[in-house]
């Protein structure tokens, strides 16, 4: 029998849990043609959400397309246009001559080369000739808006680590390339998400910025306990295996509701059981899983400077005034200065972060391993 819990991809059907709000907030700005700008911090869910929102709306209304991009390995403009491009033409395309024909018809400056998979009809992809692109790239910025017109339909591009155009070579003049094009279309929605907080909150909340106020920005937070409770112990009863709501809930707790590891624990807890978890069976799960993942916890902890790790080793014990002289003493921050620093950095590499002025080590697996590991 598979393991009945799942990570480290989109989830689907039953595996989805909860995000009822989100959905609905999402799927409201879809309809309404509001632009969203959606932050959290990775494995949190973001992508199985936007997808699917995405997916119910295209099956309420066959007069919607969705376009997903994801920019965990572009980094240039050239990729972009190239991705966006072959993205929409699929959208709106079945068969590889309608793809010829919907090619033909909205690249009117030039037509790109098509390479095409006769195993795959969904297998293609674009030559585009960079110097023509990159001297009038209109024609592809404005694709979706004259796709949507021409078809009569409404299309939703969502595009997943959306900072990554921060990586391109002149990254302000990009984001003003796409700023003067996307705010004029009336058919078309955008839907931005990633999980770097503080490049994407630059991009969107700061006036000096050109996708400053683009649209609605929501945040996403921890599934809550009870979700958790419910689909862990309606999950393990579908195998013929049962848990109590106590140890459903101490799966959950244990890794502070992180949607990914909870997910990864249960299946650990999951797969040690016979007819029924216990106590120990969660407690050898999770320390599997803490051993598993300690040569990358090490690694990452070896590219900090000591004062970083002292910073951290600050969070692990609950440290609430970090430019406190007391703490700065205690845990060798060495200046005020300095800890604003530290804290700036931290958060850039994705290793804590700060909501409602609490700090904490964004991977909960992580803290563990150091506070029952490096700092004992």
């Amino acid at each position: 029998m598979n393991a009945p819990f799942i990570f480290g991809k989109i989830a689907v059907s039953n595996n989805f849990i909860d995000r009822e709000k989100e959905i609905q907030r999402l799927k409201t700005n879809f309809y309404s043609g509001i632009n969203t700008i959606l932050i959290s911090p990775r494995r949190w869910g973001k992508s199985s959400l936007v997808k699917k929102a995405g997916k119910e709306v295209v099956a309420e209304n066959q007069n919607y397309r969705i376009v997903f991009i994801d920019m965990f390995n572009i980094r240039s403009e050239e990729d972009f246009y190239k991705s966006l491009s072959e993205a929409l033409i699929k959208a709106v395309s079945g068969k590889f001559e309608e793809i010829v024909e919907n090619s033909k018809k909205f690249f009117k400056q030039w037509l790109p080369k098509i390479t095409f998979s006769p195993d795959n009809q969904q297998e293609i992809s674009f030559g585009l000739d960079w110097r023509d692109v990159s001297e009038n790239p209109d024609e592809i910025l404005n694709m979706a808006e004259a796709i949507s017109i021409e078809k009569k339909i409404k299309i939703i591009v969502c595009i997943d680590e959306f900072q990554n155009i921060g990586f391109f070579r002149e990254p302000l003049a990009f984001q003003k390339k796409l700023r003067s094009h996307w705010q004029n279309h009336q058919k078309t929605t955008y839907c931005l998400f990633g999980s770097k907080r503080l490049m994407l909150m630059e991009f969107f909340t700061s006036p000096s910025m050109p996708f400053y106020k683009f649209g609605d920005l929501m945040f996403l937070d921890k599934i809550e306990t009870k979700y958790w409770e419910k689909f862990i112990v309606e999950t393990f009863a579908a195998t013929g295996k049962k848990i109590s709501k106590k140890l459903a809930v101490k799966i959950a707790l244990l890794v502070e509701n992180h949607p990914y590891y909870v997910q990864q624990l249960a299946q650990l807890t999951w797969l040690r059981t016979g007819k029924r978890a216990t106590e120990k069976v969660i407690t050898d799960a999770i320390e599997s899983l803490v051993l598993q993942l300690s040569m990358l916890f090490q690694s990452i902890t070896e590219s900090l400077s000591t004062t970083q790790i002292n910073f951290l080793n600050a969070v692990i014990n609950n440290v609430k005034q970090f430019s406190s002289q007391e703490t700065i003493e205690k845990f060798r921050l060495g200046t005020s200065a300095n800890v604003i620093k530290i804290k700036r950095v931290l958060i850039s590499k994705e290793i804590i972060d700060e909501r409602n002025g609490k700090i904490e080590i964004l991977d909960p697996v992580y803290a563990k391993w150091l506070k029952d590991f490096y700092f004992r």
